[in-house]
């Protein structure tokens, strides 16, 4: 049994843990995925990191080694005492009990490093972008390898593509298997890592107008934009004047595209 491993399983016999799947409470147990994810961010000792789900503080303590301050935010109250036990009371660490959903992001500069319940991906994203007064530098996430390549491809855009591609650029980093977890989750992962832009690509009005036609668009994604955007009033004028052929389907468009027919609504 590998090291990590047999430390982990160690510990929660002690403390008699059981864990709750439902929350998404699965333990990387892999050495070479947990440097891969702390190596990408390329963590500065001033660093503050933002660490969602850290569970018992397998990730945490790495993190602690080498940032100035781990914020970790946990959902279940249980896992807040033998968080700080398992890092040995690190000083650096703030851990704090509550829904990372809710909880406000720091207004200093920050990371985003965390094994994320699977879940909870999509409204995390739109939370530190679209929701928080600064947004992170960086992300690095292990999620739904599904997702993480749906991210990345921009070939066949989805709404989390279009959402990330506003604020950085995204790259899967490691697939990782079930085995790499304790218990092993049903589906298989990868390590997503997304580099922030200093500013998005598109202010907060041209944001708003980009939502709603992708909202619009994408209710009805095996449709042709004629179906969709087209509807609206104006809509085929828009199309025309942001030069996007009415005909192709809303998947097929770069995000360049879609902050192009946000300011054709411009007068």
């Amino acid at each position: 049994m590998p090291i990590l491993e047999e430390e982990i399983r160690q510990f929660c016999s002690k403390y008699v843990l059981r864990l709750n799947t439902d929350l998404g409470q699965h333990f990387l147990i892999d050495r070479e995925v947990l440097d891969t994810i702390v190596d990408a961010p390329n963590i500065q000792k001033e660093d503050t990191i933002v660490e969602i789900g850290p569970g018992i503080g397998v990730l945490t303590k790495e993190l602690l080694s080498r940032a100035g301050k781990v914020i970790a935010i946990e959902l279940d109250e249980r896992l807040i005492p033998m968080l700080e036990t398992y890092v040995e009371d690190n000083p650096k660490l703030e851990a704090i009990q509550g829904n990372a959903l809710k909880t406000p992001m720091p207004t200093e500069p920050y990371k985003v490093v965390a094994n994320i319940p699977y879940h909870i991906t999509s409204p995390l994203l739109r939370h530190v972008f679209l929701e928080s007064e600064v947004h992170p530098s960086s992300l690095t996430l292990l999620i739904q390898k599904e997702v993480a390549r749906k991210i990345c491809d921009t070939e066949h855009a989805g709404l989390l593509t279009i959402l990330v591609g506003l604020f950085g650029t995204s790259e899967v980093l490691i697939d990782v298997p079930p085995a790499a977890f304790l218990p092993p989750p049903k589906v298989d992962s990868a390590v997503l890592h997304i580099e922030c832009y200093p500013e998005p690509l598109a202010n907060d009005e041209e944001l708003e107008k980009i939502f709603l036609f992708t909202k619009l668009a994408f209710s009805k994604k095996r449709k042709m934009l004629s179906n969709s955007i087209g509807t609206q009033p104006d809509g085929s004028e828009l199309l025309q004047k942001a030069e996007i052929d009415a005909q192709r389907r809303p998947e097929t468009l770069t995000v360049e595209e879609w902050i192009t027919l946000a300011r054709s609504t411009k007068k």
